[in-house]
């Protein structure tokens, strides 16, 4: 099963923690229980707070093909002799590979070890903890051998473990020679103590016992899965824009006339060579007339207002068919080969709403909400009002629903889609998503779901728990550098487990205050964080050409695309030096570059002395690129578009690969200047000009 649920049903069958943890009933009848019908939950050696796990391994936590996952449990015993802990980790085919944990923070008694996931599916894993005889030998003596206290004592008690670890047929050949010819050396009384105590503790024999330790009291946790998606399901740069705006004319007679895939097709090669990956479009269906909204969300549309692509569906049909304005399948295919033959895939709008002129109200009028009045409800989010768009009600009549929308769903996949960015997923019932997704993904689990979810924090997350591999956040709304500390730290370790962001940072409906008043250095702000802060993020069109004039008393941008023609010219702008194209083209290469900026994990929040200066870093050990080496990368961002910043940042540099104390050079992907750094640093970011670094870390060694 390819679906993120463990079990078939959280209200039919017990998490697999609970399966594992419940005692044993108990027959009342039988009087009260005695001591030997309980069964602690507690394994000899208690293992904890497994990571990564969802709601105690209810869901299935979530990767991408190429991500590095911190395995983590807590781990201990009582007393003070030593333990050691393994990972123990089941890939798709089958294969079991162990992992030795290192201890971190000490005196927490956590453990962690980093593995990088490769294979799409199922991963599943369980964490080993045992007392580790020899490390806890070696602690002992260390202490009472040179002081003189038990010396024959440890002495027999080395040998004993050194001849039963040389006596372990898993080992080489080489290593059990050297064990049992240590054994030999600690076992020989005629020696002198000092020989023997260091035949027993030298580097090799503890590299030996340390790889495959002396086990005993082995205990084992419970069983976590983690399910590793396509590498596109995590990473990727975005590109939204309307297939009717592109190419998009108007006539002598002052009429419009609509782009179509043919003259959109000629607008790829340029995001492609601006680096992005996918390419979103709005719903491409036809559009209703009852209702159409004019400009700027007007209620009277002339004539030749082309109306919201949200309000789908007419006489030339609902969800499954394209606008014929735009073409025919035919035409819609050409795109796609397009797109591919550039590098890009195509993400399509699903939309689960319909005009009032849609195919379904009258074929199934039970599919939406009838008022007393006889009326159907239209859409709203109080103050707004889509008097054009009808929400769907799955309660009427479900099953009916669902099977039509997996029928639409797969018409769209048998055309080469697949990635759907879901409209509202927050106002449909979360099981029906569960369902959905996880039925696609069983026989097509390359196909990524993006969750356009601006809600409630319980909600977001528990769509993205229930499938969606991909989720819009609250990005545009975090702009101080305390609110972006809090949330890009939040996403790289709080929710990380269940939830990918996709940092748009603007849509048809958002222009933020920051950027409708931040200028020029606002937009490379934005998306400087957005482009390195995650590893996927996005921009709508008109973004590049710094388009930041909204609807007077709202968010959104005024003569709004939404619903009418926005054909832009971006060679001109070019021209005239006011694109901020070649500034995306820049980050998009820095993320190509820098496989550290295509992890979500690894962000780490540094210091700095001035509240307007945020600073971060992303690293990738060597163990984790395809050259071996280590790659670091550390953003340096004025998020106040209107000043000069000038302050001290300080730095934890072990955090991407430096050692305390050592300086390091540093490379600005923006400007290109280098400098030589340590721990702390004087910056001066000017928004007028650059107001972020993205630096390039290298150790000094390294740069010459």
């Amino acid at each position: 099963m390819y679906g993120r649920h463990v079990g078939k049903s959280a209200a039919t069958k017990p998490s697999a923690a609970a399966a594992e943890k419940a005692p044993a009933p108990v027959d009342s009848a039988a009087g009260a229980p005695t001591a030997d019908d309980y069964e602690p939950l507690l394994p000899r050696i208690p293992i904890l707070d497994l990571s990564p796990q969802v709601d105690d391994g209810q869901w299935a936590a979530s990767a991408f093909s190429g991500e590095v996952v911190p395995f983590r449990a807590t781990a201990f015993r009582e007393g003070h002799d030593r333990i050691g802990v393994d990972l123990l980790l089941l890939d798709p085919s089958g294969t079991q590979t162990e992992h030795h944990m290192r201890p971190i923070a000490p005196g927490t008694d956590r453990w962690e070890v980093d593995v990088q996931l490769e294979q799409e599916g199922r991963w599943r894993y369980r964490v080993q903890a045992y007392a580790d005889e020899y490390a806890t030998w070696r602690h002992n003596a260390e202490v009472k051998v040179p002081a003189g206290i038990d010396v024959e004592l440890m002495l027999t008690i080395g040998h004993d473990l050194l001849s039963t670890a040389s006596a372990d047929k898993r080992r080489s050949t080489a290593e059990r020679r050297h064990l049992s010819e240590a054994a030999r050396v600690v076992a020989d009384g005629a020696r002198d103590v000092d020989e023997r105590f260091r035949a027993a503790v030298d580097d090799r024999i503890t590299r030996i016992l340390t790889e495959r330790p002396v086990v005993a009291l082995p205990s084992l946790s419970p069983t976590r899965s983690v399910l590793v998606e396509r590498t596109r399901a995590g990473v990727g740069s975005w590109y939204e824009f309307f297939p009717r705006s592109e190419g998009a004319k108007r006539l002598p007679d002052g009429r419009w006339q609509s782009g179509t895939f043919r003259t959109a097709a000629k607008r790829l090669p340029e995001v492609a060579a601006m680096g992005f990956d996918v390419v979103y479009l709005p719903p491409i269906h036809p559009i209703g007339r009852t209702f159409r909204k004019g400009p700027n969300n007007t209620l009277e549309a002339g004539p030749n207002d082309p109306g919201s692509p949200w309000a789908i569906g007419g006489p030339d049909g609902g969800h499954d068919a394209i606008h014929p304005d735009l073409g025919t399948e035919k035409d819609f295919v050409f795109f796609l080969g397009k797109a591919k033959q550039a590098g890009l895939e195509i993400a399509l709008d699903l939309a689960l709403q319909a005009s009032p002129d849609h195919p379904w109200v009258a074929q199934h009028p039970e599919w939406f909400t009838t008022l007393p009045d006889g009326t159907i409800a239209y859409a709203e989010n109080p103050p707004k009002k889509y008097q054009d768009i009808y929400p769907i009600n799955f309660d009427n009549a479900y099953d009916g629903l669902r099977a039509e929308v997996l029928r639409i769903v797969r018409y769209w996949m048998s055309l080469g889609v697949r990635i759907f960015r879901v409209d509202n997923p927050h106002t449909k019932p979360l099981h029906f998503w569960e369902w959905l997704i996880h039925t696609v993904n069983e026989t097509d689990p390359d196909v990524v779901f993006l969750a356009e979810a601006f809600t409630r924090p319980a909600l977001l997350h528990t769509l993205a728990k229930a499938g969606f591999q991909q989720s819009y956040t609250y990005f545009t709304w975090r702009n101080t550098k305390e609110e972006l500390e809090e949330f890009l730290d939040g996403l790289a370790h709080d929710t990380a487990d269940f939830l990918r962001p996709n940092l748009f940072v603007n849509t048809p409906d958002i222009l933020t205050e920051y950027l409708q008043y931040g200028g020029p250095a606002a937009f490379k702000i934005r998306a400087a964080i957005a482009a390195t802060g995650a590893p996927t993020w996005g921009v709508y069109s008109g973004f590049e050409l710094y388009e930041n004039v909204a609807r007077p008393g709202a968010e959104e941008y005024i003569d709004n695309e939404k619903y009418e023609y926005r054909p832009r010219d971006y060679a001109r702008a070019a021209a005239l030096g006011r694109s901020l194209a070649p500034y995306l083209t820049m980050l998009n290469r820095a993320r190509s570059e820098h496989p550290a900026l295509r992890q979500l994990r690894n962000l780490h929040v540094h210091g700095s002395e001035d509240d307007a200066v945020l600073v971060y870093s992303k690293y990738l050990a060597g163990a984790f690129t395809r050259s071996g080496k280590p790659d670091a990368v550390l953003v340096v961002a004025n998020v106040d578009p209107h000043s000069v910043r000038e302050t001290m940042v300080h730095l934890d540099v072990t955090a991407f690969g430096i050692e305390p104390g050592a300086q390091f050079e540093v490379r600005d992907r923006v400007t290109g200047q280098r400098w030589t750094w340590g721990a702390d640093n004087y910056v001066r970011l000017d928004a007028f000009t650059e107001p972020v670094h993205i630096l390039s870390v290298k150790p000094l060694e390294a740069a010459r």
